[in-house]
């Protein structure tokens, strides 16, 4: 039992040298935690659209299946030889399925019982073109209204543009990015009498397409402009740089 002292003072110096060594790691780790550089690098370009892609619809309604049918299908060719026209080529239309639909009326008698009485065929069809020549479709697509005076109950939508070189673009935005976080990053560590380290973590912020001098407000998800031809890249690369 007289060793008993010794051997408790022995336990109470490692488990000091232990406490000593767990908060000076928690020093060190804290201290390189808070010694790096934190920023956010951007990049943006204009580009121009070379693809578009417009759709109309055209429809016909009757008692009589088959004639709905057949008034259709002459609308169709009306359509079709109005695009051609136009110097649209026949590989860039493309003609979906015909839609048919049984149209009801409803009404309630003065006793609370409803009834319905059938109304006819509703049949419609859309067109849709995908095209690299964007003058063309979009002249269609302002003209084609003239059918409805041959009697095509007609409805267009607006053209929409696309880039297709975009993933290109996106790695070539991000390589700049990446180059602007950098520069900033060395502008601070240079303010701050300090050297720029090695890079630690980067991570890549949302990728915005809005339309040129649109005044469009970027979305926390990421704008996609399909609506003006001339458009705007924009991406950012938030990146922590260690200092020493």
């Amino acid at each position: 039992m007289k060793n008993t002292p010794i051997i408790v003072s022995i336990i109470g110096a490692i488990a000091l040298i232990a406490v000593a060594w767990i908060f000076g790691s928690a020093y060190r780790y804290k201290y390189n935690n808070s010694n790096t550089i934190n920023v956010t690098g951007n990049a943006k370009m204009d580009f121009e659209s070379d693809i578009v892609k417009w759709s109309a619809s055209y429809s016909r309604k009757s008692t009589d299946l088959s004639a709905a049918s057949e008034q259709l299908g002459r609308d169709r060719d009306l359509v079709k030889n109005f695009l051609l026209q136009r110097g649209i080529q026949e590989k860039e239309i493309r003609f979906n399925a015909v839609n048919i639909s049984r149209e009801f009326s409803y009404y309630t008698d003065s006793q609370g019982n409803s009834s319905n009485t059938f109304t006819g065929y509703n049949l419609s069809q859309q067109v849709s073109i995908e095209s690299k020549d964007l003058e063309k479709v979009d002249n269609a697509s302002r003209e084609i209204s003239s059918l409805i005076s041959q009697g095509v109950e007609l409805s267009s939508d607006a053209p929409n543009y696309y880039f297709s070189g975009l993933e290109d673009l996106k790695l070539q935005l991000i390589s700049q990015a990446s180059e602007n976080a950098k520069l900033r990053a060395q502008n601070i560590a240079t303010e701050s009498a300090t050297s720029l380290g090695q890079l630690v973590k980067a991570d890549l912020g949302i990728f915005q397409i809005t339309g040129q001098n649109d005044n469009e407000e970027y979305s926390y998800g990421g704008a996609f402009n399909t609506s003006s031809r001339s458009k705007t890249a924009n991406i950012t690369v938030k990146a922590s740089y260690l200092a020493r």
